[in-house]
């Protein structure tokens, strides 16, 4: 048996995999709020309240918003903020007298979608989460690609490739302390504020979609020019990674047009005039993260555990 736990800002999400990846059961509980040593407990809990309801012991992979660093062994990067500069996997790991595999959210995003999702089959998947902020995973082989720094695919830190001079001077500022991230330009929040830009209003990002269907200039206008920056920030992961498959994830996947209107945008900014990458929606949505923590366990690793 393979456990799966997504630890997020307002809930813990465990799910119980069987070989073949079949879910057997889904729980959640409240995530403690700024109190780590709670939080651990919480999750140990869960684990041991679902083993004991399913009458099996089995592997634990935990997804979370931040990664484990490969120098220091503590939690960073991570919006949980009382997660950062804990050992969080053996803390874990001694509450429950096991390993216990702990992984970046959008690494469990792509490892999902690479192993029974929408990139299965496909040799090298990037995952690619756009909602409130930008992230991505990498996969090989069925493998996350971490890196020594564990930041491997998180390219909603790189600059916005080939900025208009009018993007260099209004550059926004991001969070990491540096200015015109990625993020800042393809978020969901960029979008609306595209479209504030344009109207003086703000309109809900479903509604600026189905204003756009309709016609309406100014959502007609605002997603041309996110259509256009997405393009060209993907353009440069085709040009580093060439990957057989991109997987969009987050709320923006849900944008139908994204599937029409950026392959051959990305194509025409890549280094490449041999066909688009395919971009595609995820197939397990929402699911993905706590699937792909179940998946950093192989199912013979499981099966020895």
């Amino acid at each position: 048996m393979r456990f799966g736990i997504d630890l997020g800002g307002t809930k813990i999400e465990i799910m119980a995999l069987e070989n073949g990846g079949r879910e057997i059961l889904r729980e959640r509980v409240a995530t403690p709020r700024a109190d780590y040593d709670a939080t651990v407990r919480a999750i140990a809990g869960l684990v041991q309240a679902t083993e004991a309801k399913l009458a099996v012991t089995g592997s634990v992979g935990l997804c979370i918003p931040g990664a484990i660093s490969r120098k220091t062994g503590l939690v960073k990067n991570a919006n949980s903020t009382n997660l950062i500069g804990h050992p969080l996997d053996r803390d874990l790991a001694a509450a429950l007298a096991r390993p216990v595999r702990v992984e970046n959210d959008a690494n469990c995003f792509a490892l999902s979608e690479a192993s029974d999702g929408a990139g299965i089959g496909a040799r090298v998947v990037f995952g690619v989460i756009t909602g409130t902020g930008v992230g991505g995973g990498v996969v090989v082989d069925g493998q996350v690609l971490t890196g020594p720094h564990a930041v491997a695919g998180e390219w909603g830190h790189n600059g916005l490739p080939r900025p208009t001079l009018a993007e260099v001077q209004q550059a926004p500022a991001c969070y990491c302390g540096k200015k015109g991230c990625i993020e800042t330009w393809c978020s969901g929040p960029a979008l609306a504020r595209l479209y504030e830009a344009h109207t003086g209003g703000a309109k809900a990002l479903p509604d600026i979609v189905a204003a756009a269907a309709r016609g309406e200039q100014a959502s007609v206008t605002a997603l041309e020019n996110f259509y256009d920056r997405l393009a060209r920030a993907l353009s440069e992961v085709v040009n580093i990674l060439d990957p057989d498959i991109i997987v969009m994830g987050g709320g923006l996947s849900n944008i139908e047009a994204l599937y029409t209107e950026l392959p051959p945008r990305v194509e025409h900014y890549a280094f490449t005039t041999e066909g688009p990458t395919r971009i595609v929606r995820n197939k397990h949505g929402d699911s993905s993260g706590v699937r792909g923590a179940a998946w950093l366990w192989s199912e013979q690793e499981a099966a020895a555990s």
